[in-house]
């Protein structure tokens, strides 16, 4: 069954996109949750400005994607944390970094873009992979310091 999305669908395609998809699939998800239409006669044009839009808009999220990474490329982002010789007591979380890369460069990251395994448990330097939309994918550099 042909449909065009109307919405971005992990694994099947992007708003704007026509495509076959098996019929069960159609009726029983994307048609009732509103993420598609069936790709009638006429729907050509209606998928090429969601494609037009698309692109606009990716355009313009990878520019600010892009903006944001010549901010904090080439910066250290330094968070003092009380520790006991190398040891933190506790430890900084992702929620801590971008406070700190706020504060202290005034660019704003979404959490969801950092790529942080655990917690930073250690003082010294750390990298933290971001990646942003549009593809753009930096290290973070962060130095932890003791307190005190």
């Amino acid at each position: 069954m042909k449909v065009l999305l109307r919405s971005d669908v992990d694994g099947v395609g992007k708003r704007g996109d026509i495509i076959d998809v098996a019929g069960g699939f159609a009726r029983n998800y994307l048609l009732p949750s509103g993420r598609a239409i069936v790709a009638g006669g006429g729907v050509e044009a209606q998928a090429e400005a969601m494609r037009r839009s698309r692109d606009l808009r990716d355009a313009k999220d990878r520019e600010s994607s892009e903006t944001v990474a010549r901010r904090l490329v080439g910066t250290t982002i330094t968070i003092p944390a009380r520790a006991t010789g190398e040891r933190l007591f506790g430890s900084v979380s992702a929620a801590d970094v971008l406070r700190h890369v706020e504060d202290q460069t005034g660019a704003v990251v979404d959490r969801k873009y950092l790529v942080f395994d655990e917690p930073l448990k250690t003082v010294g330097e750390h990298s933290i992979r971001v990646e942003m939309v549009g593809g753009v994918v930096f290290e973070l550099a962060v130095l932890i310091t003791p307190e005190g």
